[in-house]
Formats: structure tokens, sequence, C-alpha cells
């Protein structure tokens, strides 16, 4: 198994993703199986109806769910695949996506991942989809800078 990861050091991986940096993403809670991203929802992010995108819903589930695999295994850790239900439009001023560890094994994590809209006014919270994920954990002579894609977890 890999190191084991912090929040300092868990928010350190995200920013070395020029896609999480582009996307203005930040991981707000971290560890004990679980791991919560955080973005605002800016016009450029927004498909031709005025929703969120799905592939921005899709980009932070994926990295929630490899991330709440992280805060168990360590890194070291890619996206085997995943699944997401988009519930209704997601709508708001801010997407938080809130991933937890299901099951952890030696070679696969399983994780799930709810994601909500939060509203500017009051702070409500509306689903708007839910994830589930494999998260697999790389050989130990693999380092996250070899994979191709570069996500870490």
């Amino acid at each position: 198994m890999s190191d084991v990861l912090d929040l300092a050091l868990a928010r350190k991986v995200l920013q070395a993703q020029p896609f999480s940096v582009l996307l203005g993403a930040r991981l707000t809670a971290f560890g004990d199986g679980e791991a919560t991203l955080e973005l605002d929802i800016r016009e450029e992010l927004r498909q031709q109806y005025g929703f969120v995108h799905g592939g921005v819903l899709g980009y932070a589930a994926d990295n929630a769910l490899t991330f709440a695999a992280g805060s168990v295994i360590g890194a070291g850790l890619i996206t085997s695949g995943f699944t997401i239900d988009y519930l209704r439009p997601a709508a708001g001023a801010l997407l938080r996506a809130r991933a937890r560890v299901i099951r952890a094994g030696r070679t696969r994590v399983v994780c799930r991942c709810d994601l909500s809209t939060v509203d500017a006014e009051g702070g409500a919270e509306k689903l708007c989809a839910v994830a589930q994920g494999t998260i697999a954990v790389m050989p130990s002579e693999t380092s996250p800078t070899d994979v191709p894609d570069g996500r870490a977890g």
C-alpha cells in the first residue's frame, strides 16, 4: 500500500491536476474513507440550457471517488470505472461532491458519491446526481506520474 495521505497532501495532489485547477476545484474534507470536492458554478461550466454540464458532474464524481479511496489506501490509485445517474438538472451557486468508501480491498476500492448543488440564498442543498465507482490500486512499481493522464488519488 502507498503512503497515507492527509488533507494538505491531498490538496497538493488535486492542485497538480491542471484540469482541476482550470475548473477551480477544491477539497474541503478528506479522511476516514470520505472526501468532499467543491467547485463554484460559473457560466463556463453550464450547458446550453443553463444547467451544469454533465461532464463537470462526471469530473467531480470521478475525483471525489478517487480521493475517498485515497483517504483509506493512500496514493497510487486510478479510476477503473464509474457510473453516474443524473437525478435532476444541476443549478445553483456551488457543486458539492461527497464520496465515501463502501469497501476497500487489496486491489480495488468501491466508493459512492452524492453530487449536490448549493443555493446561493439560504444554502439549500439539492441532490442532482449519484455515482458509484471502482478505484484500482496501481502496482507499487508504478507511480502516479507514470500514468498517461496523470490521475492520482
